[in-house]
């Protein structure tokens, strides 16, 4: 894409985004936009380690429920605003990962990748188990902040819209510290590390400090998700915040769907995961319910029964049909989809494979 049209589809991406809450009064939809910014500071999170660095990781969900519990936490022994753990869950996940990365950076591959995932497994059975902490499977539930309509100049706006526009800075800085990290020095050290590690250490890169650094900025960003987390759902569980497939899963199949190792990847699989997660939750956002009570027929109420349950298994359709198509994911190989809707790139196309 050439970069000028790129820098104005963005500019005017960040527009409708910012002006996206006086014009959409409905809080269903404002809460999957809320929904979508928070998976793509995840997702962004994920593929900095898993996608720049190529440390695979499957506990993702250790540092979000490490950062959600921190403002729950705050509120509930402290007395604090749950706001606080925004920040500081951001810490507190950086504080978890320095031990993990320290002992389980000498592990490669698959190993680094299961351990993660014990990670993951070992913060859910601790918050569920340390009940004088944590109270347990009961969980921790805090008053939200923002709960009423807010009238402005411009008319009134929903409760969420706070929520919102938090969620779209998180987002955004998300991205840019993306950006920022792989355009400097730090950048190229990480994929030197990803495409061959040995050789990286021959050349003198100390693999274990920026493979150390690279997993701080992933559990930073995660525990700010999970601390926004908390303040915007108001409850949380270790079921819910520790979640191996609603959290660490999902984190992976944003990144494979939006484009591992490409900046705005998580953002374009995020928002495609979290549409298509709630399309089928929803039964085609309604649709199926309302012919099923205005038809009264009772095979549309057994398709609705089977769709609005079946979004895992389209998950794994989605990215077995990204890896079979489309590799390196819609970024990565947005060449591919932008050829589909475009006539005259279809026929560039097969000019081409002529040739």
């Amino acid at each position: 894409m050439d970069p000028g049209v790129k820098k104005t589809a963005i500019f005017a991406l960040l527009v409708l985004f910012v002006s996206a809450p006086l014009f959409v009064k409905n809080d269903y939809f404002l809460h999957l936009m809320i929904l979508a910014f928070m998976w793509v500071v995840i997702g962004s999170a994920w593929n900095l380690l898993a996608g720049y660095t190529g440390q695979v990781l499957f506990g993702v969900a250790a540092f979000f429920g490490t950062g959600a519990y921190t403002s729950g936490l705050l509120v509930n022994h402290l007395g604090w605003s749950a706001w606080w753990g925004l920040p500081l869950g951001g810490v507190t996940a950086v504080i978890l990962a320095f031990p993990f990365g320290w002992i389980c950076f000498r592990l490669r591959g698959a190993y680094f990748a299961l351990a993660t995932l014990a990670l993951n497994e070992v913060m859910r059975h601790v918050a569920t188990i340390w009940e004088s902490l944590t109270d347990g499977m009961a969980g921790i539930m805090i008053l939200q902040t923002f709960y009423a309509p807010i009238t402005t100049p411009l008319g009134i706006l929903s409760s969420k819209t706070p929520y919102y526009f938090i969620s779209f800075v998180m987002a955004a800085l998300s991205i840019a510290c993306v950006i920022l990290v792989t355009r400097s020095k730090l950048g190229y050290y990480l994929l030197s590390i990803r495409e061959d590690q040995d050789a990286a250490e021959s050349l003198g890169i100390n693999t274990r400090l920026y493979k150390m650094i690279s997993l701080s900025v992933t559990a930073a960003l995660s525990g700010v998700a999970g601390g926004f987390f908390t303040n915007y759902m108001g409850f949380i569980d270790p079921e819910t915040v520790f979640s191996l497939h609603d959290i660490s899963i999902m984190a992976i199949l944003v990144g494979i769907v939006g484009g591992v190792g490409t900046v705005y990847g998580p953002a374009v699989g995020a928002f495609i995961m979290v549409i298509v997660q709630e399309m089928f939750r929803t039964g085609v956002f309604g649709l199926l319910s309302s012919l099923a009570e205005g038809t009264g027929s009772g095979a549309i109420i057994t398709l609705e029964k089977h769709i609005s349950s079946a979004h895992v298994l389209m998950f794994g359709i989605l990215v077995v049909l990204v890896i079979r198509f489309m590799p390196n994911g819609v970024v990565g190989d947005w060449g591919k989809v932008a050829a589909l809707v475009t006539p005259c790139r279809r026929a560039n196309m097969r000019q081409e494979a002529g040739e």
